[in-house]
């Protein structure tokens, strides 16, 4: 029996099963540090919390309209407005079961087979994959370090052909941490314009942004690029709702209208709970939200200036999301002990074996030359890892 061509050469998301090896080294009562979680280490703030208790106690939790209640989809144009300087009624809002969820209606909707969807390397594990899982193909352009792994513009332009579909576009990034500009937006939405081409913009680190630089949401640049944008947005890194699974996009009607139906069919609303809880994280007090971002900051100096005091590895400083990806290329064909290094995946297992902390392969982002790591932890843990990191190092 021949089961899903298109489907069976889907591959597993490798920075899941790192960080199961590494559960799994946990449970086994090993000490292992693990830079490879991609969600906050805080809680959900209380407000939050205590609005889904009540929620549960005194609300009807059936079932809701599909793409959202009213009173979120209020909420999520409140927010656009006020924080994105953009413009959006309820019927262009789809709220889904997480931005992962939002990110696989959007390509479901858009794409048809033989269509071309520009993705920068590295890139955010799962986009190739949701847009293969669409029947489209993913071209993708290696962004280097030296221009803080952003699309270069010319390097854009010739990748760009009659079946280019969209263009994916993440300020703040992960893994990378990278932000773009506003001369940069610029330059990507007329080259979008002039070739009628849709972004997708994820911004679901927006929140999470430093040295005094703003985000700035592409589609707000003026309505023609608007138009051709779909906004990617959410609540679990920015207000710690990773379990929670809400997120949201931003769309021209037409293309919600699809999105809308086609989630109608695989899940129908999401988590209703959920989303009243995510209407106090709209509304609600924000002081905690700004209190981990100030936290993630300060690890993100401490984190920056230990990889770069190590040899052999260094990296640029992020300004957004909580990640840091390192450059570890002086170190691929070297040798630790009797342990070769023949690519990033065999220096993640490396040190989860031997020094016990858990890092992310850069193959898994599109560049084998690198290793992801993750400051949603502790300033000991980043203290601790890293000097472990930097022993381990010293073996070389």
């Amino acid at each position: 029996m021949e089961l899903s061509i298109k489907h069976s050469n889907i591959s597993p998301s490798l920075t899941l099963a790192i960080s199961a090896k590494a559960k799994k080294m946990q449970e086994d009562g090993i000490n292992v540090i693990s830079f490879s979680v991609g969600e906050p280490d805080f809680n959900t703030p209380e407000n939050i919390r205590n609005k889904a208790i009540d929620v549960i106690k005194n609300n009807n939790i059936g079932y809701t309209a599909v793409s959202g209640i009213p009173a979120l989809k209020e909420a999520i144009c409140n927010k656009l407005k006020v924080d994105n300087d953009l413009i959006y009624n309820p019927k262009e809002i789809i709220v889904s079961n997480g931005a992962k969820h939002s990110l696989y209606n959007i390509f479901q909707a858009i794409c048809n087979p033989e269509d071309e969807v520009i993705i920068s390397t590295p890139y955010w594990v799962s986009y190739p994959e949701l847009v293969k899982m669409a029947g489209a193909k993913p071209i993708l352009i290696d962004c280097s370090e030296d221009n803080d792994f952003k699309y270069n513009i010319d390097d854009l332009r010739k990748n760009i052909t009659n079946k280019t579909k969209a263009i994916i576009l993440t300020s703040p990034s992960n893994p990378t941490g990278s932000v773009y500009t506003l001369e940069e937006l610029k330059e990507i939405a007329e080259l979008a314009v002039e070739n009628n081409i849709i972004v997708v913009s994820d911004e679901i680190y927006e929140k999470l942004i430093y040295d005094n630089q703003n985000h700035i949401s592409i589609a707000s640049l003026n309505e023609k690029i608007k138009e051709l944008t779909i906004v990617v947005n959410g609540l679990s890194k920015c207000c710690a709702m990773t379990g929670w699974r809400i997120g949201y996009t931003a769309s021209n009607e037409r293309i919600a209208t699809i999105m809308s139906n086609l989630q109608s069919h695989a899940t129908s609303n999401p988590n209703t709970i959920a989303q009243y809880a995510a209407i106090e994280a709209l509304e609600g007090d924000q002081s905690e939200i700004e209190y981990m971002r100030n936290e993630f900051d300060k690890r993100r100096i401490k984190m920056v200036e230990l990889i770069n005091a190590i040899p052999n590895i260094s990296c640029n400083t992020p300004k957004g999301a909580f990640y840091v990806m390192v450059n570890i290329s002086k170190l691929i064909g070297k040798k630790l002990g009797t342990y070769n290094i023949k690519d990033s995946m065999d220096f993640a297992n490396y040190l989860l074996e031997n020094s016990y902390v858990a890092v992310v392969p850069g193959v898994a982002f599109g560049n084998d030359n690198y290793i992801r790591l993750s400051y949603a932890t502790s300033q000991e843990n980043i203290i601790e890892g890293l000097n472990r990191i930097k022993q381990t190092l010293s073996n070389i």
